[in-house]
């Protein structure tokens, strides 16, 4: 495989778009509740600024893994949850999970 085949493979736009310290514990937060407020999500990750976890979460909405959903209270809520698209990765990140698991035996 060249350069040009690899700019454009599959796996490594895949990889590009979950690649990031905290995206696999976001994904694993979102897949666990339906929605997640903003604030419930960075108590649930430790050692996370708030400006990298709105970074991340930014990223991941421009590449349409999670939705931001705002709600016109006092004060305000936002909220995140998975998009269809997201949710295919299921099944293939329990398997990186099982995987290594077994990396420790």
């Amino acid at each position: 495989m060249n350069f040009e085949e690899f700019k454009n493979c599959g796996l490594r736009r895949s990889l590009d778009i979950l690649s990031g310290k905290w995206k696999p514990l976001i994904l694993q937060n979102l897949f666990e509740e339906e929605q997640v407020r903003f604030v419930e999500l960075w108590r649930k990750m430790p050692r996370v600024s708030k400006k990298v976890l709105s970074e991340q979460l930014k990223q991941m909405e421009e590449n349409q893994m999670i939705q931001r959903i705002e709600v016109y209270n006092f004060p305000p809520e936002v909220y995140y949850k998975l998009t269809d698209r997201a949710r295919k990765l299921g099944p293939i990140l329990d398997q990186l999970h099982e995987w290594g698991n077994e990396l420790d035996s």
